[in-house]
């Protein structure tokens, strides 16, 4: 049975926090429908201390030639991994068109979703990588228009991050961040063209934004903060886990950080080993705290107790540091991506291996994968058939319309049967 050695806090101290982001998110997308841009400058100003702009073209030029020539070209390298990956999930995607019946044809298309509002968030920290995810995703899906968002840094555009938006293929770049720039996008106003779908990580005011608006457009996900689960056997170094726990937990005061190990030695060496990382760690302030209030460890008795613990926790990253760590992959059904063995670790897939960081949280990992090339696409059906098969079809239509007493399908039905069949029906015939 599985023994809980630390606890993250109770739920309960989290949902008074929920409570009051539900509130005020709220009352500022209502806003933004009724005042449109003249409600997005006021936000801005007030949060951001910045007048919001979507920036011309001499200006991106301007705002290019500061990023360093090495940092071009690492970002175009990162782009060119998750390009490539991106490209062969979108090969593996086939339109079909099959004969199910003697005249039947029935297919569906793979059509992208024509616009998307991709938002890159830039508060504690510039995150250049998000504009790969989202906006190099959506290109490769065929996505035509694409608005991307930031908010300003420092009090101003963040160079580096502007650079990624332009390389990763956005046609329209706004400085604008917070509930205010997903409003906009979603909502529209007299500045920006509403979009169709909305997609990016964003802090707990930007999920519940994208929650609340969901329906009016379509989102990649819903997504909290960010998490991170190692499973952990004997064969496994301390200082690692130490080290990948706090990465993820840096991102902000939130971040579970959990550990599900089998070995009672590091049960009982993690907590010693956190803290002398902590004492040196530059994001110590935000890291702490998070693994304060957020972080745990659980002991199990075997590799498919962990299995199980792990699928309950259904966790956004999951690193398997033990001997033989494709049983995981085999045996887990419950995760957003997993990281295979000691080589290779979250900030990988955080910034340039290839595949994509926006991944479920808050334990969505049980019904939902991250994003990827098939969330900006709309499986379309269609049907197209004979006379003869329209016959043979409606034969059997008729008689299940008729069950339901859905007299106007029925109809429908019969009316082919009369016209291709010869079938003396009368209309309303039950």
């Amino acid at each position: 049975m599985a023994t809980h050695l630390k606890r993250r806090i109770a739920a309960e101290m989290t949902d008074e926090m929920d409570r009051k982001v539900r509130s005020t998110v709220e009352g500022i997308l209502a806003d933004v429908k009724k005042r449109g841009d003249a409600a997005v400058r006021e936000y801005s100003e007030k949060f951001d201390r910045w007048v919001p702009r979507k920036l011309s073209e001499k200006e991106i030029k301007e705002i290019l030639a500061r990023v360093k020539p090495e940092t071009i070209a690492d970002i175009k390298f990162a782009q060119a991994q998750i390009r490539n990956f991106a490209e062969h999930q979108r090969a593996s995607i086939r339109d079909i068109e099959v004969e199910t019946l003697p005249g039947v044809r029935l297919g569906h298309k793979n059509i992208a979703v024509e616009s998307v509002g991709c938002y890159v968030p830039g508060g504690r920290y510039p995150m250049v990588a998000s504009a790969h995810m989202s906006i190099v995703t959506a290109r490769t899906a065929g996505v035509k228009r694409i608005v991307a968002c930031t908010p300003p840094n420092q009090g101003e555009p963040h160079a580096e991050t502007i650079a990624a938006m332009v390389l990763g293929g956005a046609d329209e770049i706004h400085v604008l961040g917070g509930v205010q720039a997903i409003a906009a996008m979603a909502l529209g106003t007299e500045t920006i063209e509403a979009v169709d779908m909305l997609c990016g990580p964003g802090n707990a005011y930007v999920a519940e934004a994208k929650r609340q608006l969901f329906g009016r457009v379509g989102i990649d996900l819903f997504a909290g903060p960010t998490e991170i689960l190692v499973i952990a056997d004997d064969s496994a170094d301390v200082e690692m886990i130490a080290t990948d726990l706090l990465g993820q937990a840096e991102h902000g005061p939130t971040s579970p950080a959990t550990c599900i190990t089998t070995s009672e030695r590091i049960a009982k060496d993690l907590p010693g080993e956190i803290e002398k990382q902590l004492e040196r760690l530059p994001t110590a302030d935000v890291a702490g705290v998070a693994w304060r209030d957020y972080g745990e460890i659980i002991l199990v008795s075997s590799r498919e107790e962990a299995v199980r613990e792990a699928d309950r926790v259904a966790a956004e990253h999951v690193e398997v540091l033990c001997e033989n760590p494709r049983y995981f992959l085999e045996k887990m059904r419950n995760y957003g991506a997993l990281f295979l063995g000691p080589e290779t670790n979250v900030s990988y897939g955080d910034k340039v291996i290839g595949t994509n960081h926006t991944l479920p949280t808050l334990g969505a990992a049980r019904y939902t994968g991250g994003l990827w090339v098939g969330k900006f696409l709309k499986t379309c059906t269609y049907q197209e058939i004979t006379p003869e098969a329209a016959v043979k079809v409606g034969e059997y239509c008729s008689r299940l319309c008729a069950i339901e007493r859905f007299w106007g399908h029925k109809e429908q039905a019969d009316l082919r049967l009369r016209r291709y069949g010869g079938q003396n029906i009368g209309i309303g015939a039950k």
